[in-house]
């Protein structure tokens, strides 16, 4: 959102609730907009819509208000993502400013990954992941995450890529080598962000895929970036069998546990039921990725949308 704080009424519009529904969270909760100019009406700041989408997330799937409003108030300042190919409607917080990427040369690149409107970090990569240049890939990836963060590099240079890819390929049934050596360089540089150190008390939180579920990047992505705000996670990876999830469970005791899935023939419900119904409950279930439909959700489960999101009911949880 950077320095454009919004008024009332157009955070209303974006979160899709009442502007008299804000001022009942501002007046009994305390999630009223905090960027003040004298003589001027208070503004929203991005920070108060992390907040705020929290709440109405909660609120709309069964959570009392009061006990929403705990879980949003607990949110950190987190860094605000840039918009990417995908997202929620109405996001457009404008783009931080990057080092423009070199231009790349074009001979050996084929067909082009399509991008969108993704800016010149994103359209490099694409041009680098055509060539098969893992070096290329590795330092533009390294060079975003240095420089704007995980939540940004995710949102706004991998994710046009990846999805590009996926166009792609369904198109043409190729680029799997591309698809194959990009994920490569993607978890190697977010697998080199610094974790908390190892005197920290032991992770909280616990990350895994959806049984038979592959893609495992973003949960790469999400331990990578919870990293950068000082919080341990452990990360199953793809594939985690029921039965494996509650065993890690009842040995770690997580107060948090995100279950991924990308597509509905992985996003069988009954395993976010054995979640809730074992006899170490998480604090908080996450229901992570595309796969999931909101509506069969059991009752408890929150489904956060965006990587910032999902950050954001984490560290609240994981503080409790």
């Amino acid at each position: 959102m950077g320095d454009d704080a919004l008024s009332a009424g157009a955070v209303a519009r974006r979160l899709g609730v009442a502007v008299t529904t804000l001022r009942t969270w501002h007046q009994r909760y305390g999630l009223g907009p905090s960027r003040h100019v004298p003589g001027q009406h208070r503004r929203y700041t991005g920070d108060d819509l992390v907040r705020l989408e929290i709440m109405r997330r909660l609120t709309a799937e069964g959570v009392p208000p009061a006990e929403a409003a705990r879980w949003a108030r607990r949110a950190p300042h987190v860094p605000e993502p840039t918009p990417a190919s995908v997202g929620p409607p109405g996001a457009s917080p404008p783009q931080p400013a990057s080092r423009p990427e070199p231009a790349a040369p074009r001979d050996g690149g084929g067909f082009a990954i399509p991008v969108g409107r993704a800016g010149p970090a994103a359209r490099g990569l694409a041009r680098a992941a055509m060539r098969l240049d893992s070096v290329a890939m590795r330092e533009l990836i390294e060079r975003s995450v240095a420089t704007n963060g995980v939540v940004h590099t995710w949102d706004a240079v991998l994710v046009p890529v990846l999805v590009g890819i996926g166009e792609r390929h369904a198109a043409t049934a190729g680029l799997v080598e591309v698809e194959h050596l990009l994920s490569r360089c993607v978890s190697e540089v977010l697998g080199a962000v610094a974790r908390p150190h190892p005197a920290a008390p032991a992770p909280r939180v616990l990350l895994a895929c959806a049984d038979e579920e592959q893609h495992s990047l973003p949960l790469e992505a999400l331990a990578a970036a919870l990293a950068e705000v000082g919080v341990a996670c452990r990360l199953l990876g793809a594939r985690v069998p029921p039965a494996a999830l509650a065993e890690a469970v009842a040995r770690t005791g997580p107060a948090v546990v995100a279950l991924w899935s990308h597509a509905p023939s992985t996003a069988r419900t009954d395993q976010l039921g054995g979640l809730l119904t074992g006899a170490h409950r998480p604090l908080l279930v996450l229901a992570a990725g595309p796969g999931w439909r909101r509506d069969a959700l059991p009752t408890g489960v929150a489904q956060p949308r965006r990587l910032i999101e999902a950050i954001a009911l984490i560290v609240a949880a994981e503080a409790s």
